[in-house]
């Protein structure tokens, strides 16, 4: 059987020790990224099994502020993805992922893998800047760690599609990084931690920018890491200061505004029999 990591990452409990301080400290917000995280081989047959999202049953995001493909859980999942992804929600990954943040409440796994699991973007697609939603919508609990998986070979700077991260005040991107093959990106998730990849994708028609995500919860966060006039919330968009291309893409018609609530909001399989009812 094929080891999922590669060789410098397989003692997870160290890694988290040499690299909790750089994590944790870093800006704007606790987050880190690593080349070479798994082993090439077995990662290669995770992107081999990775479908054409376009041509499966997955969920289309289209309002001018995020265009983009994603898949509904395991449905889409090869049997290298699925190892993967199971390991990812184990116990020993949650061990190194609570000692690499110092997170104090405990972490727990989403076997659901909502609004995470396999993400593709096609060129001219998008995903503006944003905090994520900040509670599990059945677990009832509190979003606390991103983490994504980049699977794209041959991948080239003209291309775009850098996963960036942007201060508090939304006038700065602080960091950014390039989706290449085995690079992950993982960071600490809050009403203020905002991120995106908010320019069109530049790649060739044929390709696509494809990517795993894993989301981690815990039972309670830090009262400064809550928006306290916002309980609970959905995908909170922001804008980049004096960008004329945010400008118009927030300028969402009616019809566009009505049907991003929809997709925030409700379950998918309501969503879906009220769109195609427009039909």
């Amino acid at each position: 059987m094929k080891t999922l990591l590669a060789p410098r990452f397989q003692d997870l409990m160290q890694v988290a020790d040499d690299y909790a301080a750089q994590y944790q400290n870093a800006n704007p917000f606790p987050s880190i990224s690593f080349d070479d995280f798994f082993d090439e081989d077995f990662l290669t047959e995770v992107l081999h099994e990775f479908p054409d999202l376009s041509k499966k049953d997955s969920i289309s995001f289209n309002d001018g502020r995020q265009v983009k493909l994603a898949g509904k859980g395991e449905a889409n999942f090869g049997e290298a993805t699925k190892r993967l992804m199971h390991f990812l929600n184990s116990e020993p990954f949650l061990l190194f992922l609570q000692k690499l943040t110092g997170i104090e409440e405990v972490l727990i796994s989403d076997p659901y893998f909502f609004g995470g699991g396999q993400h593709e973007i096609k060129p001219g697609g998008l995903l503006k800047i944003h905090a994520d939603f900040n509670k599990h919508p059945t677990m009832k609990l509190d979003r606390r760690i991103n983490f994504l998986i980049y699977l794209n070979k041959d991948w080239k700077e003209e291309y775009g599609g850098n996963f960036e991260l942007w201060d508090k005040n939304m006038e700065k991107c602080e960091r950014k990084f390039l989706p290449v093959f085995n690079r992950i990106a993982m960071f600490s998730t809050t009403d203020f931690s905002y991120h995106g990849h908010p320019d069109p994708l530049n790649c060739p028609e044929g390709m696509s920018r494809k990517s795993l995500a894993l989301y981690y919860y815990s039972n309670g966060r830090p009262a400064s890491e809550v928006n306290t006039d916002l309980e609970k919330h959905n995908t909170l968009f922001k804008e980049r200061k004096n960008n004329s291309q945010d400008v118009k893409a927030f300028k969402l018609s009616k019809k566009e505004q009505v049907k991003a609530v929809m997709r925030d909001y409700l379950p998918p399989v309501i969503v879906r029999k009220l769109l195609s009812s427009e039909n």
